[in-house]
């Protein structure tokens, strides 16, 4: 499914792309990586990131820097626009997510609202 000429997309930074490649590759099997959004935290909303082996009916397809980002539907709505970045700062990494339609975020930064 391709996605709609009315949505932005999904940017992946080059360092993401490694290492979501890596992952991928370590796993061994998988076409992309699923981004969404689940109701929880203090701030109301939460990214979900994780390995989609097969695409579902109301999913849209994102490809950047060579990696395929699978968003459903309804959270497409809160994640277009976004930017997947990966960060290693001292002993922590992980993925990072630049969203132009956060307008705030929870002390914690696990969650965001729109």
């Amino acid at each position: 499914m391709q996605a709609e000429e009315s949505f932005v997309g999904i940017k992946v930074s080059e360092a993401a792309a490694q290492r979501a490649k890596s992952f991928l590759s370590s796993r061994g099997k998988g076409i992309g990586l699923r981004l969404g959004v689940k109701t929880t935290g203090c701030s109301g909303l939460a990214y979900v990131l994780e390995f989609v082996d097969e695409l579902n009916p109301d999913d849209e397809v994102f490809e950047d820097n060579g990696v395929k980002i699978i968003i459903d539907g309804k959270s497409l709505l809160y994640l277009d626009g976004t930017e997947l970045d990966f960060a290693k700062e001292g002993l922590n990494e992980g993925f990072q997510f630049n969203n132009p339609n956060a307008k705030g975020e929870c002390g914690c930064g696990e969650s965001f609202n729109v």
